[in-house]
């Protein structure tokens, strides 16, 4: 993953998926596909994706009960993995997240072994600490390495998702554990990103710690979930 996740290939996914050409589909549409999938880099996680999207979603709801929108970045969380179904590879699709264009910081997984063939680290630019951005840019400046995440914040604002910004922050970095978990790239945040830090870290308390092998019953949860879809995302969305 890491030698292939140059600049130039993220802004060569983003050409080809930005478009958001891949179907057309719901919500709950997109929940069912990830039956086909298991995440092979999740060590946790043993079952279809759908179920962890249930209970993630389901462990915010019990612990946050009157944040509705909340609830539904828990169901929505990784959608992005449809991109696995799409017959993308799987190292461009999960695994921890970080910018591109930029020297890889310490706690970036396997940083001292998995980037020496990486084009990007003998550029000039892109391998020093800053790379191709401006102190405190802000991370909505910041080209992040491709995956689900970005893939699927991308697909919420092409398709209007009426989320609150947490949410976006959210779904985009909670698999950027270097930021939020290993506290480096505060170069590149502005005011605004440390402000949102505490609600990804939020986020993650229940993406990592819902994981067990109680299964939810998903045919009793879809009404709710499916009037949370309504309210903010309804109806068939362009993926």
């Amino acid at each position: 993953m890491h030698t292939r996740q140059t600049v130039d290939f993220v802004r060569k996914k983003h050409a080809q998926f930005g478009g958001f050409s891949y179907k057309k589909m719901t919500i709950m549409e997109a929940v069912d596909m990830l039956d086909g999938l298991v995440d092979e880099s999740d060590p946790d996680v043993d079952f279809p994706n759908s179920f962890h999207a249930f209970q993630t979603a389901e462990g915010i709801r019990k612990a946050h009960p009157d944040k509705d929108w909340f609830h539904l970045v828990g169901l929505l969380h990784d959608l992005g993995k449809v991109l696995a179904l799409a017959g993308e590879p799987q190292w461009a699709v999960v695994g921890d997240t970080f910018p591109v264009g930029c020297r890889p910081q310490a706690s970036v997984v396997f940083c001292d072994s998995t980037f020496q063939d990486n084009p990007d680290l003998q550029d000039p630019l892109y391998s020093t600490e800053l790379g191709m951005y401006q102190p405190h840019c802000g991370l909505e400046n910041v080209l992040m390495s491709w995956g689900h995440d970005e893939y699927m914040y991308q697909m919420m604002k092409f398709n209007k998702f009426s989320l609150p910004p947490e949410a976006f922050y959210m779904i985009r970095f909670h698999s950027f554990y270097p930021w939020h978990t290993g506290g480096d790239y505060r170069q590149l945040c502005s005011a605004r990103d440390l402000a949102m830090l505490p609600w990804v870290r939020e986020f993650n308390k229940f993406d990592l710690y819902t994981k067990c092998p109680d299964l939810p019953d998903v045919d009793d949860l879809r009404p709710y979930y499916q009037g949370l879809i309504d309210k903010y995302c309804p109806g068939v969305l362009r993926w």
